[in-house]
């Protein structure tokens, strides 16, 4: 892929956005004042990098006078006044009549401003960090409409801004492409789970029902308590699986923490090799399962992160996982849910629920083919990982006029 570069960086203006655009918070939400039309709304959930998520929009009542005020044109920019503040999307037109209600600003571009450019500019800033010097919030960080107002960012010609923004989408369609080709590898092994073995829930195979304990050969939660505390973590050694580590299917290394080897030595009933299945108990979904990878080969598993070491003699590691993150076996495990605000389910439970348990021929025969899909989703995270460093080296230059 190449790119036509600037013959020499470029001396832009920096202005503060206030001077090349209209802002404007939504509207509150109030039960007893608010009255008018029941309309659909943008709230933050709908927000995501780029596009709006209008799949499971709410309504809420709003009057003649405030259709203007609130009302959206293609082209506006919506941005994340909280949660993930400054996070920011165009709306397209695609539905009409929708508003947005005071977790969102609108931005109108003047004509100075391209709003691609803009959001490509915003998603630099919010990635390299430099957005968080205009947070306002001690504790929970918020976008205010002054701080959006203040915000500076260099302005090029528009034919400029345009051509920058170009780029940058072509990049950002590659890395969006991987991503759906790692979205398909995981429905077709779903899929292939589905042929060979049926809904874990309605189970119209007929495989005998057993406790999912008596499938395995260890079945164990972390340490509770003074065992493992924040104070046992280290820089470097033994690794430590949290819940944040543990998705669907997947083992997340963003978030790592480490105990001495001395530390472990105490706790090692609870040692994790790589192919065990870690079960995250809490959080959303609050089942879900994935493999310790190979590139682990020792680690301890913390609590409310089960550990299940399947008996080769009757299950496989990789049917287990596929097993557990089956959005059917979820449903069988509701009844297993406790508490009020920090939902889970309890090891005890988790060991006594009844699964589907077919023959470990076959789970070995899904294991095959798991493992050659294992190995398509590595080149293409891979890629993906080579494509979404071009494209942040892309906007760091782009954004010095470098491209």
């Amino acid at each position: 892929m190449t790119f036509a570069s600037n013959p020499a960086t470029k001396k832009w203006p920096v202005v503060q956005l206030a001077e090349v655009a209209e802002r404007c918070l939504g509207k509150m939400l109030d039960a007893k004042k608010n009255k008018g039309r029941m309309l659909p709304y943008l709230a933050n959930p709908n927000v995501r990098w780029f596009d709006v998520d209008t799949s499971a929009l709410k309504l809420m009542p709003f009057e003649p006078h405030e259709d203007e005020r609130y009302g959206l044109q293609k082209g506006d920019i919506v941005i994340c006044e909280g949660g993930e503040a400054g996070r920011a999307a165009i709306w397209d037109g695609r539905l009409p009549d929708v508003k947005f209600q005071k977790a969102i600003h609108r931005v109108r571009p003047g004509p100075r401003l391209d709003s691609r450019y803009f959001v490509h500019q915003l998603m630099a800033d919010y990635q390299s960090g430099r957005l968080a010097d205009y947070y306002t919030g001690a504790t929970i960080k918020h976008l205010t409409g002054q701080d959006l107002a203040r915000y500076r960012f260099p302005l090029p010609p528009l034919s400029e801004q345009r051509r920058i923004a170009a780029i940058l989408d072509q990049v950002d369609t590659l890395r969006a492409k991987r991503r759906e080709a790692l979205a398909l590898l995981d429905e077709l092994q779903r899929g292939i789970f589905i042929e060979m073995f049926g809904d874990p829930a309605q189970n119209p195979k007929g495989w005998p029902l057993k406790m999912l304990g008596s499938i395995a050969s260890k079945f164990s939660d972390g340490p509770f308590g003074s065992n493992l505390k924040s104070e046992h973590y280290v820089e470097d050694g033994i690794r430590v699986v949290r819940l944040q580590n543990i998705g669907v299917g997947k083992f997340i290394d963003d978030d790592k923490a480490f105990v001495s080897e001395e530390h472990y030595a105490t706790i090692r009933k609870h040692e994790c090799r790589p192919g065990d299945v870690l079960v995250g108990t809490m959080g959303d979904p609050n089942l879900r399962a994935c493999l310790l990878p190979q590139e682990i080969p020792l680690a301890i598993n913390k609590a409310d992160c089960v550990q299940i070491r399947a008996n080769a003699a009757v299950a496989n590691p990789y049917f287990v996982c596929e097993l557990l993150n089956h959005p059917s076996t979820e449903l069988l495990a509701q009844e297993l849910k406790r508490g009020q605000t920090r939902v889970r389910i309890s090891m005890g439970s988790l060991r006594g629920l009844n699964v589907p348990v077919p023959p470990v021929a076959l789970q070995n025969s899904f294991a095959c083919r798991a493992t050659e899909l294992e190995k398509l989703r590595a080149l293409h995270l891979a890629a993906l990982d080579e494509t979404s460093r071009l494209f942040q080296s892309l906007q760091n230059r782009a954004f010095r006029g470098e491209v």
